[in-house]
């Protein structure tokens, strides 16, 4: 049976490879970013139900830096959205846009992990 080739929608290892320039460098930030994602999306659901925004920025604001290494363009731009509405203390409009990010990042999570086992 054939698979068909793998064609993420957020991972873009073809930039990160550009900018890290080494394959195994870049296979071990890609587990890191596995690994980092893996706690960190469903502590900044939690953070942000509980209504802790500023919490939550502290984990998101990493995020935004180092997403742009491995991701495409749109990703980039909606977390870069979320992370701002996180530097407003009781933005109401955190929890829902992170809502909207989660499984865009729970995407990721999965295509990190495909590309990593596959």
């Amino acid at each position: 049976m054939n698979l068909p080739p793998f064609e993420p929608m957020h991972l873009d290892t073809e930039l990160a490879l550009s900018q890290i320039g080494d394959v195994d460098a870049m296979n071990g930030m890609l587990a890191m970013l596995e690994e980092t994602l893996g706690r960190d999306v469903p502590k900044i659901a939690e953070l942000l139900a509980a209504g802790d925004v500023v919490a939550a920025n502290h984990l998101l604001h990493p995020l935004k830096g180092f997403i742009p290494i491995f991701c495409r363009a749109p990703l980039c731009e909606q977390v870069s959205s979320v992370e701002a509405l996180t530097k407003i203390g009781g933005n109401p409009e955190a929890a829902p846009a992170y809502a909207k990010l989660m499984p865009e990042l729970n995407l990721l999570i999965s295509e990190v992990s495909q590309y990593l086992n596959g």
